[in-house]
């Protein structure tokens, strides 16, 4: 068995050892000082996230899904994220998937013999139909946790991305992936506390891969999410608001639109900023893959409807 101190992950916090026997303030100041050291951490790994992102960018394009796999908190890191973004970018709720060890009762009472079996990440993306065009996200904060490994080698047995997010660069996890994300934060401020700054590091990869993905997609139009769906009456507001801010028109103008347009922001915006009714926003729109960026930069160079579908027609 591998010796546990050995992992970056388990080593002691020289730090913290007297943590407690503090004043409260001076813990929380300890854990504090310790958490700035995880945004440091993850811009050391930017490249390789941005290399993930454009993987699976283009695995979308092609009928993809980005799927998260973990255990303990890394599988809850996997599920928060992947629930999310219907809410927030309008997605199918298939697009962004995540799998947990132990299954649906993991995410709130602890599993941990689940992730000792390697057969069971398999079976996990099997009893959800992963595919080749899919790309597998592979989350564990040690690097070394069999129910992932099983998953991530299914993955590339049917030739699918595989990415490893861990905090422990040359661990078996980011090894097997086909791009290995290890930010290093450092020891927990409680040994082997992976919730701490190990979670932290984690959270912030994964909000970086799904809204890179997500804006790539044109699933933002500058920095608002122009593809929320109105479900609830703060949500009408937001959507109100959002054309307001994208546009410069009265709330007033933002609800006659939207009411116009079925409430999809998107085409509102669109038919304001072009000019145009809620057929002809939509259908420029599909010609740009969804991009109001896009569809706007045609309408100032003049391009008409057939440059323009042809200009996209690949996307």
């Amino acid at each position: 068995m591998e010796q546990i101190s050995k992992i970056k992950t388990e080593q002691r916090n020289a730090g913290t050892v007297d943590i407690d026997r503090v004043s409260t303030l001076e813990l929380v100041r300890l854990m504090n000082a310790e958490d700035q050291k995880v945004a440091v951490a993850v811009e050391q790994v930017l490249p390789k996230i941005a290399e993930a992102v454009d993987l699976i960018y283009r695995q979308m394009c092609q009928g993809g899904r980005l799927i998260y796999c973990g255990s303990g908190t890394s599988g809850r890191l996997g599920v928060l994220d992947a629930a999310e973004c219907p809410p927030t970018f309008g997605a199918d709720p298939n697009m962004v998937m995540a799998v947990i060890a132990g299954g649906p009762i993991a995410m709130t009472t602890a599993v941990e013999g689940a992730e000792d079996l390697r057969e069971e990440g398999e079976k996990s993306l099997r009893e959800i139909g992963f595919q080749a065009k899919d790309v597998l996200v592979g989350i564990a904060a040690s690097g070394r946790t069999p129910y992932v490994l099983g998953a991530m080698q299914y993955a590339r047995s049917l030739g699918a991305g595989v990415v490893g997010v861990t905090c422990c660069p040359g661990s078996e996890v980011d090894v097997e992936a086909d791009i290995g994300i290890s930010p290093q934060p450092g020891p927990e401020v409680i040994t082997g506390s992976t919730r701490l700054k190990s979670g932290t590091a984690q959270k912030m990869v994964l909000n970086m891969l799904s809204t890179g993905v997500m804006i790539r997609l044109g699933k933002v139009y500058s920095n608002l999410m122009v593809d929320v769906k109105a479900t609830n009456q703060k949500l009408y507001a937001r959507a109100a608001s959002i054309v307001c801010s994208a546009t410069g028109v009265s709330q007033e103008q933002a609800c006659e639109t939207l009411e116009k347009a079925d409430y999809a922001v998107k085409t509102a915006i669109t038919m304001i900023l072009c000019d145009v009714d809620v057929d002809k926003a939509s259908a420029l729109l599909e010609a740009a893959g969804g991009r109001i960026a896009d569809v706007v930069l045609a309408q100032e160079n003049g391009a008409s409807k057939d440059a323009y579908v042809r200009q996209f027609r690949d996307i």
